[in-house]
């Protein structure tokens, strides 16, 4: 039930139809309450194997990145920070992007995953001066096209935002862009990028490591 309504971009009552086709007849409030119960518990689970697994990698690049979304007719900004592998590490909510939220952010990203060799970040100017109190100021590189690892990472997103009506509380926003930004990393396998055996496995890995959190 949780990892239908976070994975995919469907509504509480697509998952209540859907749970009802295959004989499991309940109300799409009980899919909001189990997903806020126990999608933060799945997602920190996931979230602490990866970082069990990626601390003290060598050549680990972060990119950087905000991104507008509505809340009840006002502009609020979800800052991104994803790996070379797209791996989204941090989500984070905020009314505004100055100085002040990208240094919110980023202490966050640095406490939970380490630090990084290189961070990737647009012009946005709040950077550099939160890079530079923080004393990373040299890890940091700009480039045009160089961001397109975190702004395609953002595509996910906007489809659940679309599937849900957009949100209505920061607290409920916040929560959803973790929840999910986890569930998608322990799923996105590129399948693009692999053959289909090569592709069939991981799907299988990542779907018995869920089925293990949730049991």
């Amino acid at each position: 039930m949780v990892l239908m309504y976070v994975r995919f971009p469907l509504s509480l009552r697509n998952v209540e139809d859907l749970l009802f086709e295959r004989g499991i007849d309940i109300c799409h409030e009980t899919v909001r309450l189990w997903w806020n119960r126990f999608g933060p518990l799945f997602a920190g689970e996931v979230r602490r194997r990866r970082v069990s697994r990626m601390r003290g990698f060598r050549h680990w690049r972060w990119h950087l990145d905000e991104m507008y979304v509505r809340l009840n007719g006002e502009m609020v900004y979800l800052w991104r920070a994803v790996d070379q592998e797209g791996e989204i590490l941090e989500s984070y909510v905020t009314k505004t992007r100055d100085k002040k939220a990208a240094l919110a952010f980023m202490k966050k990203a640095l406490k939970r995953h380490g630090s990084p060799e290189a961070i990737t970040t647009d012009g946005l100017r709040s950077y550099g001066a939160a890079l530079s109190e923080l004393g990373n100021r040299e890890k940091q590189e700009v480039g045009r096209w160089a961001n397109n690892r975190v702004e395609n990472s953002h595509l996910p997103f906007r489809r659940r935002e679309r599937a849900m009506l957009r949100f209505r509380q920061m607290r409920t926003l916040q929560k959803f862009a973790s929840v999910h930004a986890n569930v998608h990393n322990l799923f996105n396998h590129e399948r693009h990028l692999v053959d289909r055996q090569t592709y069939k496995q991981r799907r299988s890995a990542a779907l018995a490591e869920w089925q293990a959190l949730a049991s």
